[in-house]
C-alpha cells in the first residue's frame, strides 16, 4: 500500500526548504512556478510514487513554509540552484531527476546546466529552455507591447504589483489562474492579460476573466489563497526582480546546451509555448539529450493541473526510459 505524503523541513542556504515527499526509489524533484507551491504537483506525487520513485515537491524559496529572505538579490537563479542541490543532499541522495514548471522549469534547466554532477536528467513543463544570451532582460521586456506594458516589467517594479494584489489575494489569484487556463482564457482579439495599459492607471486584473477554470475548485483555491494571504506576494515576485542579475551571473554559460536526458511538455494555447517556438525548434542544439517534446492540444499554462493524466503518462514513460 502506498504511504501518505509526508511534509518535511530541510536545511538550505537561506534557512529551510519545505517539501512534500512520497514513495521510495530514485529521487525525482518537482519544482513549481509563479504563483504556486508544492501543491501544484498534487496529481504527480502519488502517481510517480506508485510507479517506484521517491517523489519530492518543494516550496521554492520565498513560498509557503520555505524561508523568505528580505533581500531581493537572494532570489537570483544561482541561489535557487543551490537550494535544489541542498534538498538532494538533505535527503541523503547524491543525484536526482529534476522537473520544473513555469519558473520552476528555469530552475530545473539551470540546475541541470550548473550541477550536472547532481541532476542526471531534466524535465521542463510549459516554459522551454532558452540558453542565456542576447540583450539584458529588462531591456527586452521594456520594448515589448508598444502602447502596453508587458507583465514582467510590471512585476519588476517593487511594490507595484503588490498594491494590486494584496487587497484581494484570493480574487487576484483566481483571475490570474483563469487568464491562462485553456477553458477560461480571453478569446482572440480580447485585451491580452499579459499586458497592462501604460501610464500607471492599468492593472493586470482589469483583463482577468470572471469564470473559474475546471481544475480550480474552492478547495484548490483555498490552498493557494491561504498560503499567499499568509506570506504575501513580494518574495514570489522577487524572482522577476533578479532577472538582470541572472543575466550577469550566467554570462559564462552564454549559449550553453544541456546534454542530460530531457523532456519538454507544453500547452498549445500557452503563450510560453507559442512565443518561444524558436526555442523549441532549437532543441536539437540546446537539448541534445532530448527524449521527447510534446505539445498538448487545447491545453493552457497550468499543464500538470489542467491535464494531469496526460502529464503523468508522459513523465512516467520518460522516467522509465532513463538510464539507471
Amino acid at each position: 500500500m502506498l504511504k501518505e505524503a509526508v511534509h518535511r523541513l530541510v536545511p538550505a542556504p537561506a534557512g529551510r526548504i519545505h517539501l512534500v515527499e512520497q514513495g521510495t526509489g530514485p529521487l525525482v524533484l518537482l519544482v513549481h512556478g509563479f504563483p504556486e507551491s508544492w501543491y501544484s504537483w498534487r496529481h504527480q506525487l502519488p502517481a510517480l510514487a506508485a510507479a517506484g520513485y521517491r517523489t519530492v515537491a518543494v516550496d521554492v524559496r520565498g513560498y509557503g513554509r520555505s524561508s523568505r529572505p528580505d533581500d531581493v538579490s537572494a532570489y537570483r537563479m544561482l541561489d535557487l540552484v543551490e537550494d535544489a542541490v541542498a534538498v538532494v543532499h538533505a535527503l541523503g541522495e547524491r543525484s536526482a531527476v529534476i522537473v520544473g514548471h513555469d519558473w520552476g522549469a528555469g530552475i530545473a534547466a539551470n540546475s541541470a546546466l550548473l550541477r550536472p554532477d547532481v541532476f542526471r536528467a531534466v524535465g521542463l513543463l510549459s516554459v522551454p529552455y532558452a540558453p542565456r544570451g542576447g540583450p539584458r532582460p529588462s531591456e527586452i521586456f521594456a520594448g515589448m507591447g508598444g502602447d502596453e506594458e508587458f507583465y514582467v516589467s510590471y512585476f519588476q517594479e517593487r511594490g507595484r504589483a503588490e498594491e494590486e494584489i494584496e487587497p484581494d489575494v484570493r480574487g487576484w489569484l483566481a483571475g490570474f489562474y483563469a487568464a491562462f487556463s485553456a477553458d477560461t482564457m480571453p478569446q482572440p482579439g480580447a485585451p491580452d492579460p499579459h499586458f497592462v495599459s501604460r501610464g500607471g492607471g492599468g492593472t493586470l486584473r482589469d483583463r482577468f476573466p470572471t469564470e473559474r477554470p475546471a481544475w480550480l475548485g474552492e478547495a484548490e483555491l483555498d490552498v493557494y489563497a491561504g498560503e499567499f494571504e499568509r506570506t504575501g506576494l513580494t518574495a514570489a515576485l522577487n524572482r522577476y526582480r533578479t532577472m538582470d542579475r541572472d543575466w550577469e551571473d550566467l554570462m559564462p554559460y552564454d549559449g550553453a546546451a544541456i546534454p542530460q536526458p530531457s523532456l519538454f511538455l507544453g500547452g498549445s494555447l500557452d503563450a510560453s509555448t507559442t512565443w518561444l517556438s524558436d526555442a523549441i525548434a532549437a532543441y536539437p542544439t540546446t537539448l541534445p539529450g532530448l527524449r521527447g517534446s510534446h505539445i498538448l492540444e487545447g491545453c493552457g499554462h497550468w499543464i500538470q493541473q489542467e491535464r494531469p493524466k496526460e502529464v503523468n503518462e508522459y513523465l512516467l514513460n520518460w522516467l522509465a526510459d532513463l538510464p539507471s
